[in-house]
Parts: structure tokens; sequence; C-alpha cells
């Protein structure tokens, strides 16, 4: 279950990154009064609340140990 879930984490934070340069690309190509730009942001503020959450809880459960820099 941890090995599936680390990689979960792994694919959702592709997906962020891939959001922010799609994001990046509707922003550079795009005329006036386009939304994509806003929706691929939009996506990418959803993803990364996600994927939060996902650390949050897979450190809960025991899935992900922290490795405690600075201690």
């Amino acid at each position: 279950m941890e090995t599936i879930y680390k990689v979960a984490l792994v694919i959702m934070f592709l997906v962020v990154i891939f959001n922010l340069g799609q994001a990046l690309y509707f922003m550079m190509t795009d005329k006036d009064g386009s939304k994509r730009t806003v929706w691929a942001l939009t996506r990418r503020i959803s993803f990364s609340l996600l994927l939060i959450a996902m650390v949050i809880i897979g450190i809960r459960m025991g899935w992900i140990h922290p490795h405690g820099v600075g201690q």
C-alpha cells in the first residue's frame, strides 16, 4: 500500500507541474479574452490542495514518514 500511495503522490505532483506548464503556454499563445489560462491555474491550485491533503493523510496513516530535517 505504501508504494502505491507514493506513486500516486508522484503522479499527482507531475499533474500539478503539467498544469503549470499548460497555463504558461496558454498565457503566451492565447489572445485577449481567453479563459484557458485561468482554468489551467485553477486546476493547478485544486490539484495542489489535493496533493497537500494526500501528504497529510499519508503521514497520519503511517504510509509516508517525514525525515525530520533540522532535528
